[in-house]
């Protein structure tokens, strides 16, 4: 297993981290994978429900400096599927 150091944590990150790890009867060491991997978990969750006008508006709305005006999916108005079989799309 691969292993991981990470230098100048903040004291009181370190103390909250500290009192988590003991209300949930762990070491600091493993408190810090839980969070890693719960916190990962989590945003591979949200990522596979983002559809492309989510990810758009998350990447370049009007927080990253761009105005975008992106309408929600729900808006698009629906239409009828196109009927290939129609005269109108014979070669």
């Amino acid at each position: 297993m691969a292993s991981l150091l990470v230098r100048d944590i903040d004291d009181a990150l370190h103390a909250r981290l500290k009192a988590r790890a003991r209300l949930n009867h762990r070491s600091l060491e493993a408190e810090a994978r839980e969070t890693l991997r719960a916190a990962l978990a989590q945003i591979a969750s949200q990522s596979a429900e983002e559809n492309p006008a989510m990810i758009a508006t998350r990447l370049f709305g009007r927080e990253n400096g761009f105005d975008l005006d992106v309408e929600p999916r729900a808006a698009v108005t629906s239409r009828p599927p196109p009927d290939f079989t129609s005269s109108d799309f014979d070669p």
